[in-house]
């Protein structure tokens, strides 16, 4: 595989876009397809159109992103923008999309999987979807299209013929409307998928870093949609009231430091970080009755846990996954070719309150490995997880291809 990524931190979007294409696509050939984002403080649209300048006929996909992780940059503030292009030999592609995906997201996964025809050599379907269905306002959280839905349409269809990962968008900490880059055409409320195909093997590892506050497993009583009002029979924003001690957290979208937890393992074992699936609190409702979350998968009678976001968890499963892919691959003889980093926001330092970037831990370690890199930062994460293609919250998935 021949890889060129490109970065910009320039006010003109469509001059931005050109810069990041024309250096990604220095020293290849002819591309089989781009992979570009761009945070919100540029115009989504006229980047699109600079990349499409110097790309040509050539499939972008890609789109919104908060911020840029290469190996040697990592932003989210200013006008960061970033593309990946990629060459390789005997590389097959296919991309399609799907628009309106906030009508109905099974019938929406269903229609983008029903247009992929898998053969015995697809490794990959690289998902990227539209987050926001309805954009936050300052009294009100934002409402998310929910992973569930959609990646149930697209695993009913495909059965697990292909491991299905990428992220949900964002373009901002403030959760406005997103863009998405759909080969060649850049709309809102699209669901996409690149598939790939051919002599490589895909590699990928889940980053997490949160912990049970207490240890109690508790029991949502009342919810509808994505919206929680009682767990244990009580109300929900009163007993978070009691882990912060105030009603601060209310003004949070994100709410900080604390999150929901639903352990796949067994609930009567040690703590083991890699059987969790943890869901962000988009926020609270405006009356004070209810949070609503990121992802509307947790129903009435599920047994579920408060979780704190431990940062020193964070940086070290960063860092022990990330050197324990490298060694299968070695083990495996195979040569990594690149690293894709789908990074949640609230992971950055900014929202996290480190003084390290953990994501500056992946660059690390991919720089003393010569291996290229290009990340951004998500609303959603997307990895397979016990059997099945989940929508991950705050978490890092990590996706590495390797050649013979």
């Amino acid at each position: 595989m021949r890889i060129g990524i490109g970065y910009s931190n320039t006010s003109n979007s469509f001059e931005s876009g050109k810069f990041v294409a024309q250096t990604a696509k220095k020293d290849i050939d002819s591309p089989d397809f781009f992979i570009a984002f761009c945070n919100s403080a540029l115009n989504a649209e006229n980047f699109f159109k600079g990349i499409k300048e110097i790309a040509g006929p050539v499939p972008v996909i890609g789109g919104s992103a908060v911020g840029i992780i290469t190996g040697d940059n990592l932003s989210y503030e200013g006008h960061s923008a970033g593309a990946l292009a990629l060459q390789g030999e005997n590389l097959s592609v296919q991309i399609h999309s799907t628009g309106d995906i906030d009508k109905n997201l099974y019938d929406a996964g269903k229609k983008l999987a029903e247009r992929f025809s898998p053969t015995d050599d697809s490794r990959l379907l690289f998902l990227l979807y539209d987050s926001i269905c309805q954009a936050a306002t300052p009294a009100t959280p934002p409402i998310m299209n929910a992973s569930p839905q959609l990646l149930a349409g697209i695993e009913d269809h495909l059965k697990h013929s292909v491991p299905v990962l990428g992220a949900g968008t964002l373009g901002d900490f403030d959760f406005k409307p997103t863009m998405q880059f759909c080969g060649n055409y850049a709309a809102s409320r699209q669901a996409l998928g690149l598939m790939m195909s051919g002599d490589f093997n895909v590699y990928h590892a889940i980053m997490h870093g949160c912990t049970p506050l207490d240890g109690q497993y508790l029991t949502i009583t009342k919810k509808k949609g994505p919206f929680i009002y009682e767990i244990n029979g009580m109300p929900v924003c009163e007993m978070i009231d009691e882990v912060y001690g105030s009603t601060e957290w209310r003004k949070q979208t994100p709410v900080n430091f604390l999150t929901i937890g639903l352990n796949k393992g067994n609930k009567f074992a040690d703590f083991a970080e890699e059987n969790y699936v943890n869901r962000l609190i988009a926020g609270a409702l405006p009356d004070g009755k209810g949070i609503c979350m990121f992802e509307a998968d947790l129903d009435e009678g599920t047994q579920v846990q408060f979780m704190l976001r431990d940062t020193m968890q964070m940086i070290e499963s960063v860092k022990l996954n990330t050197k324990k892919i490298f060694n299968q691959i070695e083990a495996d003889h195979r040569k990594p070719c690149l690293g894709i980093y789908i990074d949640c926001a609230g992971r950055a330092s900014i929202q996290s309150h480190t003084a390290t970037e953990e994501a500056a831990c992946v660059q690390q370690i991919f720089n003393e490995k010569n291996t290229p890199l290009f990340g951004f930062y998500s609303g959603v994460e997307i990895a397979p997880f016990q059997g099945s293609s989940r929508g991950l919250d705050w978490t890092g998935v990590l996706i590495i291809l390797a050649e013979k």
